[in-house]
């Protein structure tokens, strides 16, 4: 299934992130062809393709390629770091089902080593 073949909700409809996270985990796992294990390590790898896409988009954005030139633009480089970001909420979801606080627990120590306690520096 293509992008184009996807619903787009309408204009300034909020998408909640973790139903939205929660609900593809689950298609996932319905459609899952292999075993429980084999299935989760294969989501793991899924973000070394994702991260892939992002550098052939930001190498086809600045046509770093002589041969093929301006292949993709910076909006292609922006949807497939959303696809990065959706496939490891989704990877982390197959870890726990505590997906939305191990993230927020994390984002706030991350924060926090990088800009102080108080969250300005």
């Amino acid at each position: 299934m293509s992008d184009q073949d996807l619903p787009t909700p309408p204009a300034g409809a909020p998408v909640d992130l973790w139903a939205a996270i929660d609900d593809l985990w689950t298609w996932l796992e319905a459609n899952r062809p292999t075993g429980a294990e084999e299935g989760m390590l294969l989501r793991m790898l899924k973000l070394s393709e994702e991260v892939g896409e992002v550098a052939e988009a930001v190498i086809g954005a600045t046509g770093q390629n002589p041969r093929k030139g301006l292949t993709h633009t910076w909006d292609d480089v922006q949807a497939e770091l959303c696809d990065v970001v959706i496939t490891a909420l989704v990877a982390l979801r197959t870890l726990t089902p505590d997906t939305r606080e191990v993230f927020a627990h994390h984002l706030a120590r991350v924060r926090a080593r990088s800009l102080g306690a108080d969250g300005t520096s």
